[in-house]
């Protein structure tokens, strides 16, 4: 050859996302008969409802269904998810042009980030927070300013030192295009409200940086659903993402949507159009079955989770980390006491008591001296994960 083959420099910016890599690892560890058992992955365990999945199946057996669909998501979909907002969050979305089906929300994270963020541009990202926001804003190139999310404020933004910061000239708040945030919180389980998102909102407009609100948790023990488009103006100033994925036992269906004004959804769409070919018809059909299910099923799910979520605090405590009360979501997150850090706990667990439980380190440097376990595994596994722990934590 006349010249080596290289990647593109923006690779050489991102690695292999952790969970990827971490799976490989345990698949192999199981495939020699280790056993693992993975509470690190929010991948829910639980099934569709029946509905959901005979709908599936009957509109699958159709003969005029396997086509391409519209990029934009059909009709009956757009609707379902108008209806959704209306009844569980009281907000109103216009379904022809406010919002954009998507294949799963992550998906999102890079539509909206490629149609708003130019090279150079920056970006506000929390620390900790979702892996994803900090690799495609590396991927397009942006400059990444993070905020400190930390117990002292709740978990929640410290808009107030952001300006400080921008009056200090640390940071040019005026050359952010977007702020990525998400209530209820992953990792740390802190709830959303609105007073929160009343200031995030208006904090948006002040500087005009879009506001891009990650929702994926809100129906996970958590009374009170709140969306920040809910805010009175929001809309002008701030997209929100949702999913099929945790709400409705759906992660890998990959359906998921984007709600904002029209102006803002058809720069998305812009992107997203030259990247797929829309969704699977019959998945869609399925998609409107499970939004329009009723609070038993909610109920239904949060019962099974609520019981979960007393064994996964007590494998932290075991693990010696200090849990804090009134966490909402599909994951507990507790902070490590001693000295040993979250690499080293996670790494004793795993292959010690073969239990693997997610490290802080990978959400930021604030999750450092943190542990997170997902609510996705049996009761009978975690009850044996507890015992693992016990085993080998004195």
């Amino acid at each position: 050859m006349s010249k080596s083959v290289v990647p593109a420099e923006r690779i050489s910016k991102v690695e292999e996302y952790y969970f990827s890599i971490k799976l490989k690892e345990i698949a192999k560890m199981n495939a020699e008969g280790a056993g693992v058992i993975n509470l690190g992955i929010g991948s829910p365990d639980m099934p569709p409802t029946l509905k959901v999945r005979e709908m599936l199946a009957k509109s699958a057996m159709e003969e005029n269904v396997h086509g391409y669909q519209p990029y934009v998501g059909i009709p009956q979909l757009r609707e379902a998810f108008a209806a959704w907002y209306r009844r569980y969050y009281s907000v109103e979305l216009d379904p022809s042009n406010e919002i954009l089906p998507l294949m799963g929300s992550k998906e999102g994270v890079m539509h909206i980030s490629m149609a708003f963020v130019n090279a150079g541009d920056s970006v506000l990202l929390p620390n900790p927070g979702y892996p994803t926001y900090f690799s495609v804003s590396k991927l397009i190139g942006a400059k990444i300013i993070e905020y400190s999310l930390d117990e002292s404020h709740d978990w929640h933004p410290d808009l107030e030192d952001l300006e400080r910061r921008h009056n200090a000239g640390e940071i040019d708040l005026n050359a952010v295009k977007l702020m990525w945030c998400n209530y209820p919180n992953m990792p740390t389980g802190a709830n959303g409200s609105r007073e929160l998102f009343e200031k995030i909102v208006a904090f948006g407009k002040r500087w005009g940086i879009v506001i891009c609100h990650d929702n994926p948790y809100s129906f996970i023990l958590n009374d009170h659903p709140i969306s920040i488009l809910s805010v009175p103006g929001a809309k002008e100033i701030c997209i929100e993402l949702n999913s099929l994925s945790k709400a409705f036992n759906m992660p890998g269906w990959r359906i998921g949507m984007a709600a904002s004004n029209s102006r803002f959804i058809e720069w998305v769409l812009r992107v997203k159009s030259n990247m797929d070919s829309g969704m699977f018809r019959p998945m869609q059909l399925a998609a409107v079955e499970a939004l329009a299910q009723g609070d038993e099923e909610y109920a239904k799910m949060n019962a099974v989770y609520a019981a979960r979520r007393e064994l996964a605090r007590a494998i932290l405590e075991a693990a010696g980390c200090r849990v804090r009360e009134n966490q909402v979501g599909l994951f507990l997150w507790g902070e490590i006491s001693g000295g040993v850090s979250a690499k080293e706990l996670s790494d004793k667990l795993l292959y010690e008591a073969k239990v693997f439980l997610t490290p802080g380190f990978i959400f930021g440097s604030n999750g450092e001296r943190y542990m997170r376990i997902s609510l996705c595994c049996n009761e009978q596994n975690l009850a044996e994960a507890l015992a693992r722990v016990k085993s080998v934590i004195k």
